[in-house]
């Protein structure tokens, strides 16, 4: 029998390969997918998903992707040691991030899918964090505030947004069009945001659809949390300079902040995938790698999926939410 959850994939960088996997495990479970939501690398997941994709589908785009070749920049920025740090300054960025955005756009098109408004309404949500104004953006709901309409932003931009590793990727700058109280355009240099990777401020929202009811029923539908854990085998930051320093203080951060809360309350609805020691930003990873992340993630699926059964959710979801009330 078929059921029906809301996802939300965590972010991860390359390690987000492993979260394909355990969409496989979903599906062979009978589970289907109503709305889906991710940070970062789950973003890119999530938008797969929205547009179609099956989780054999990414399988075989991650053996024919060298992930490697999002890492592009100007030979002028590869000059040994002071290129990147000089890009870094100009750019706030190692590399642009344009590579991995027009990448999804491509894969998304295949499936007819450019702008949220191809997709059903509330399909896909995905977290980026505004770091000019300091605030958690959940879009395409929230672009509304910078003047533009949410059902004609790309879905290629806005994982781009979530995927900007601060330091590592560009942040990505938009400029608001909304009008002040008193009629005239905001001054120019207070109309353009910068906008980053949503694990700087929630990069596992599980929160997003806690409130989601089937209105035939008016019994909670699941949510289900894919989460990548490396609590275990994760290895420690080297550090040589200014570069590796922000690199270790980002992946820190990303992989660290949410944890407590995801420990404590959420074990019975997260599916917890480990990534095999592989770093947030080794993108030269190989086919090998990214095939063993792969399987890693169908394997902590299976598992997860071979005990769980609709009622044992929602009992435990009742006890949960009679916690916050």
């Amino acid at each position: 029998m078929s059921v029906e959850i809301n996802a939300v994939f965590e972010g991860g960088g390359v390690r987000g390969i492993s979260l394909a996997g355990a969409v496989r495990a979903a599906e062979l479970a009978g589970i289907s997918f109503r709305r889906v939501a991710g940070t970062s690398s789950g973003a890119i997941v999530a938008s797969l998903i929205a547009a179609g994709y099956t989780a054999e589908e990414m399988r075989e785009v991650i053996i024919r992707t060298p992930f490697s070749s999002f890492l592009k920049r100007a030979p002028i920025f590869e000059v040994k040691w002071i290129g990147p740090i000089i890009r870094l300054f100009l750019k706030k960025g190692l590399y642009s991030g344009e590579a991995l955005e027009h990448w999804i756009h491509e894969l998304l098109l295949a499936k007819g899918v450019r702008n949220f408004g191809d997709l059903a309404p509330g399909q896909l949500r995905i977290i980026a964090s505004d770091i000019t104004n300091g605030r958690l953006l959940v879009l395409p709901e929230d672009m509304k505030q910078y003047g533009i309409q949410p059902n004609e932003f790309p879905v290629s931009k806005a994982v781009r947004m979530s995927t900007s590793i601060p330091y590592f990727f560009d942040p990505v700058m938009i400029r608001e069009t909304l009008i002040n109280g008193k009629g005239r355009a905001k001054a120019f240099r207070k109309q353009f945001t910068y906008v980053v990777d949503g694990g700087m401020l929630s990069n596992f929202p599980l929160w997003l659809f806690d409130q989601e009811r089937d209105p035939r029923t008016m019994r909670v539908i699941p949510t289900i949390g894919f989460q990548m854990v490396g609590m275990q085998d994760v290895k420690s930051n080297r550090i040589t300079g200014l570069i590796t320093m922000l690199q270790a203080m980002v992946e820190t951060m990303i992989s660290a902040h949410d944890q407590r809360y995801i420990e404590q309350h959420n074990r019975y609805r997260t599916i917890k995938i480990p990534t095999l020691g592989v770093g947030l930003t080794e993108f030269d990873i190989t086919k090998e790698q990214s095939l063993a992340l792969y399987d890693s993630g169908l394997t902590a699926g299976n598992k997860y999926f071979d005990d769980w059964t609709y009622t044992q959710y929602e009992q435990f979801y009742e006890v949960f939410m009679a916690k916050f009330k």
